[in-house]
């Protein structure tokens, strides 16, 4: 059984900043991913662009050189595999944590679903993107609904329904109309969310507002059918056709895991887990917490810029404390 001073959960751009502070402080680690390299930017829409401009976005003050001030989606995969690669990260790519727990010993024990694994620190950085916040309303199990986007070509000449009103929703709106779907924005609240990247909240309100894309404001999607969705708005039911939903209505972290490992919540509410802000160490001593898995529900609160920093403290405070 092999034994690392720190197994790091999650292979996304925080992980690989914990595995690259590791490295720096001679540490030895063990990076564990249950899918490809960053593969929560993997499965982000072909042609997203990053909020963040690449110097935000950099690891290691390894520089990212982007074609435009912000990158997309593309250039984010081949600078993060560059840094794994060319840093020698020891990760494992398709491997699943199943559980974790500590021995009597306290040392660490990680069960995988291809290993066993023994760490004197554990670093959980597992993000949010693949549980998503569903409807739960009839229909929502249809194959044609999807609570991911990926590509507007799919979606020509279609019509289709986007459930919300932030990022990823005005993305998919605006590229499946430009290929031609016939689009309807089904928001609850009464306007265009603010978080909208500013460069395209402007293009999404023209369009909305000359008809190009239909939306319902202060509306909520309440049955998914075959051929047709009905909405409750505010002038009573309505039943549009459709041919496709993509409810982009959020993703959460996986609480179900944490609470399996034993992390408490500070927050019953917000589901946010209890971790001390300096040192990012849970209510479990030697188990840390870092990147937007902190934030609970909020997952508007961290991003890759803003929790860098994360890898930094977590692994300064392993280092002191060896």
């Amino acid at each position: 059984m092999e034994h690392f001073d720190i197994v790091i959960v999650g292979g996304g751009p925080i992980g690989l900043a914990c595995g690259l502070e590791a490295e720096k402080k001679g540490l030895s680690y063990l990076i564990i991913e249950k899918g490809c390299l960053v593969n929560s930017l993997y499965n982000y829409p072909v042609n997203m662009q990053f909020f963040s401009s690449s110097d935000l976005l950099e690891l290691n003050e390894i520089p990212f050189i982007s074609i435009e001030k912000k990158p997309r989606r593309n250039e984010a995969l081949e600078y993060y595999r560059r840094v794994a690669v060319s840093n020698g990260l020891n990760i494992h790519l398709f491997e699943t944590v199943i559980d974790i727990q500590k021995n009597e010993y306290n040392i660490f024990v990680i069960q995988t679903s291809k290993n066993t694994y023994t760490a004197a620190n554990t670093i959980i950085a597992t993000g949010f993107y693949d549980i998503p916040n569903l409807l739960n309303i009839p229909g929502e199990d249809l194959p044609k609904v999807s609570h991911y986007y990926k590509d507007p070509h799919f979606y020509a000449g279609m019509n289709v329904v986007v459930v919300g009103a932030s990022n990823s929703s005005v993305d998919a709106a605006l590229e499946c109309y430009r290929k031609g779907a016939k689009v309807t924005m089904i928001i609850r609240d009464s306007a265009i969310s603010s978080h909208v990247k500013y460069w395209v909240k402007p293009d999404i309100e023209n369009r909305i507002a000359e008809g190009s894309i239909h939306a319902l404001f202060n509306s909520n999607l309440t049955k998914i059918d075959i051929n047709t969705v009905t909405v409750d708005s505010p002038t009573g039911k309505i039943t549009l056709p459709n041919d496709f939903v993509l409810a982009l209505t959020g993703y959460r972290p996986d609480f179900d895991f944490l609470r399996k490992i034993g992390v408490g919540v500070a927050d019953l509410i917000t589901n946010i887990p209890i971790y001390n802000t300096e040192t990012m160490e849970t209510n479990i001593s030697n188990l840390y917490l870092a990147g937007v898995v902190c934030g609970g529900l909020n997952t508007h609160t961290w991003f890759i810029e803003n929790s860098r920093i994360h890898a930094v403290n977590i692994v300064e405070n392993i280092s002191k404390n060896r």
